[in-house]
């Protein structure tokens, strides 16, 4: 079994882009600029430069087409982004500014709304 590369973007498999990739080449899925370090087997976010090629030239924008000459495209290239995080920092938020999803001030049995209103109401000053 032959692996292919896979887009770096989609995770779109690349078996009917000729190899080695053209500094053109589009991802045919979602259309994504192929020649780029995020596609190399040399490229490493870990390390300084973000590449693990000693002798290649810097590039700054790891998702731009760039000209070099090292790249060597990898079969993993494709990283899912983890929604996990953005979902906690959502809900952070929601539960600090009282957005809490439909359902969930019944849930919880606090409504930070109502609490503010009731504070600043005329007259709430007389509470004991």
């Amino acid at each position: 079994m032959v692996d292919f590369p896979q887009c770096w973007k989609c995770g779109a498999t690349l078996e009917a882009v000729p190899l080695p990739l053209s500094r053109y080449a589009e991802c045919p899925a979602c259309g994504v600029e192929l020649h780029v370090c995020r596609m190399c087997r040399h490229y490493d976010p870990a390390v300084a430069r973000a590449c693990r090629e000693p002798v290649a030239e810097e590039v700054h924008e790891k998702t731009r087409a760039n000209f070099c000459g090292y790249l060597e495209p990898r079969t993993d290239a494709y990283r899912p982004g983890d929604a996990s995080g953005a979902a906690r920092a959502r809900a952070a938020l929601d539960a600090l500014f009282g957005n809490a999803p439909a359902g969930a001030e019944e849930a919880s049995g606090d409504d930070p709304r109502a609490d503010a209103e009731a504070l600043f109401r005329p007259g709430a000053d007389d509470r004991d």
